[in-house]
């Protein structure tokens, strides 16, 4: 029998979604909803696009009367599953479109899906009890009757919701609503010309083309982990030139003071010149201030990240703090051509608000203009607006430096970013600066601003809100360090330098000290003859935590104990103080930290020192008191 061209393009469309089916379903996949709904789509037009190809090869190979008289029933059937399969298909389109409009679905999925179900189910029973006529339009046969008008009424509602919920979203910024808008208008056209020319059989390139293009433009899991992949491998490379970026900063900027001072200390170890040994120990305190800077900005960022920066607030003069700033950033001018000078403007005698970070703020901003300024001026201008109660700082740091290009000006405050890293290369530098100006700035409740023109300076503008003077009790520091002299300290540290350190420290408040180098050595030494412990934590064998714990149980034990470490980042304070230490000092120790700390533990002694008067009664007295109640008696 002489075969015709009408399974042809049915089987084409078959062998493609065929395609479409071994690569989707060979491939790991997102763990989505939506995509188990494309997966829906994908088995439904595989079933119907198969089907379809067997009937109409059935019809190729055989004449309309063998069909009627043999094939009949057989035909009628398969096109009622094909109906069927179509709706379903676009009934999976439709709570498609559902779930990627509204989200709510997705976590209660059956409230579109039994309704649709529901409707689809009603067509399927209507579809079942109606006819179907076998027609001859040629050489192609084809079907007619209520159920294939069932089904494409069916269809055609469906299609109609689906293409009115893409147009109610389109403005959605969403690839997925323009390729439904695409595949349904589509889907329509195919539909008006199957029904005006029915000997076309274009079914199963429509269900061809649906699974296509929401294959690669709609919800693809496969190029949606390509992309997360890529976004990823991108994100990492940036991360990595990031941390190497920093690492080799950080490495130039540490080593820079480590040079004064390992090299200003090996000069003083071989000369005898004691104005030269005083003017080299300057440097290295220089050297060693800049270094503990550097170290303080990463833990400032440490801090500010983790959203645990307090604001301390007290009474300042904001020309002796700003002055006081300004001479200490005159000795970093050396040899350059650079005026640095001051303007204040309406400045209140005394105000109230976190003085330490707006001189972190100040701080930041001259040394980078100071930095990036080779000859002309770096001014610091200071202004308040005074509005009742309320005083507005306006400070403003201008220079005649490099400037900073318009393109760049966004990156400003980025973290370990540094513009222009080749050309600048020669001005040392973390890029943590700005950031940290930019993050006090903003946990104060101001604003910055930058004015800049490229290679002609920059203006910086702070704006903060503060207070009129408060009455409050300002804290006083006891700098009667003799009031020490008859107490004892036991340091204990498996440094010997960390032990010299302290030790010269405690001597300026006449402290008798004692150390030791380990946790067994405390142990052992340890009696309440002493007044206070300095506990280092990272020891081997014994660490410092294990070690106050021991001393914990003995039932004794009444002695202060200070954690003395070099972990010092955020929230360190709390941890050692939960555990049960009195007080908590970071190495490397300030001065008037450990004042402070001083006072605090020997004033809270002082509150206490009534009870430790009092010195136990003993045997003997007991045994003369009874002897003497005896004699009274008799």
């Amino acid at each position: 029998m002489y075969m015709t061209l009408e399974f042809e393009l049915p089987l084409f469309s078959f062998l493609f979604i065929l395609m479409l089916d071994i690569v989707y379903f060979s491939k790991k996949k997102i763990n989505l909803i939506e995509n188990k709904v494309y997966s829906n789509i994908l088995i439904f037009s595989t079933i119907a696009s198969f089907l379809d190809t067997i009937l109409h090869i059935n019809g190729a190979t055989h004449t309309y009367d063998e069909i009627i008289t043999y094939y009949l029933p057989f035909a009628n059937a398969l096109n009622k599953i094909i109906n069927m399969l179509f709706i379903l298909v676009v009934s999976s389109l439709l709570i498609y479109i559902l779930l990627i409009t509204y989200e709510k679905f997705k976590k209660n999925i059956k409230k579109i899906f039994i309704p649709i179900a529901i409707f689809d189910m009603v067509c399927f029973v209507i579809m079942l009890f109606t006819e179907i006529k076998v027609l001859r339009i040629g050489e192609v046969t084809n079907v007619t009757g209520t159920t294939p008008l069932v089904g494409y009424l069916a269809v055609a509602l469906l299609l109609f919701v689906s293409l009115a919920l893409t147009l109610l979203n389109i403005s959605k910024v969403d690839k997925r609503y323009i390729s439904i808008f695409i595949i349904l208008p589509l889907m329509l056209v195919f539909y008006c010309l199957t029904l005006m020319f029915p000997g076309i059989i274009i079914y199963d390139l429509i269900l061809a083309i649906l699974c296509y293009i929401m294959f690669f433009t709609i919800e693809n899991p496969d190029l949606k982990l390509v992309r997360q992949l890529e976004l990823a491998n991108i994100q990492a490379e940036k991360s990595n030139r990031a941390k190497s970026d920093f690492l080799s900063s950080m490495s130039h900027e540490i080593r820079t003071p480590l040079n004064a001072i390992v090299g200003l200390s090996n000069a003083i170890d071989n000369t005898d010149d004691i104005k030269e040994i005083h003017e080299d120990t300057k440097d290295i305190i220089s050297a060693s201030n800049t270094l503990l800077e550097i170290v303080n900005g990463i833990l400032d960022i440490n801090k500010i990240e983790a959203d645990k920066m307090d604001i301390v607030e007290t009474n300042y003069r904001l020309e002796d703090e700003f002055n006081a700033i300004v001479k200490a950033m005159k000795g970093r001018i050396e040899t350059k051509d650079i005026e640095l000078t001051t303007n204040y403007n309406n400045i209140p005698d005394t105000l109230y608000g976190d003085i330490g970070k707006i001189k972190q703020i100040v701080t930041n901003l001259l040394s980078n203009a100071i930095k990036y300024t080779e000859k002309g001026y770096v001014k610091l201008n200071v202004d308040c607006i005074i509005d009742n109660d309320n005083y507005k700082l306006i400070i403003k740091v201008s220079d005649t430096g490099r400037g900073i290009k318009k393109e760049n000006i966004n990156d400003l405050f980025t973290k370990f970013n540094r513009l222009e890293s080749d050309k600048n290369s020669t001005i040392s530098g973390t890029g943590l600066g700005l950031a940290i100006t930019k993050s006090l700035v903003t946990l104060l409740g101001g604003e910055i601003t930058v004015d800049s023109t490229y290679e002609k300076g920059s203006t910086f503008t702070v704006t903060i809100n503060q207070n009129k003077k408060q009455d409050i009790e300002e804290t006083s520091i006891n700098q009667n360090t003799h009031k020490f002299e008859h107490k004892k300290v036991l340091i204990v540290d498996d440094n010997k330098l960390n032990i010299k350190v302290t030790t010269k420290l405690l001597n300026n408040y006449h402290f008798t000290t004692h150390s030791v180098m380990s946790g067994k050595e405390c142990l052992s030494k340890v009696n309440n003859n002493y007044d206070l412990i300095l506990m280092d934590i990272m020891m081997p064998d014994m660490d410092g935590i294990e070690t106050f714990n021991k001393l914990k149980e003995q039932e004794s034990f009444n002695i202060p104990v200070i954690a003395l470490t070099a972990d010092a980042m955020e929230g360190s304070k709390d941890k050692y103080l939960k555990l049960g230490f009195t007080d908590y000092l970071s190495k490397p120790i300030d001065n008037k930290k450990l004042n402070d700390v001083l006072n605090r533990i020997f004033e809270q002694e002082k509150d206490i020192s009534y009870t430790n008067t009092i010195e136990p009664i003993t045997d003997e007295q007991i045994n003369l008191l009874n002897k003497k109640l005896e004699d009274i008696n008799d």
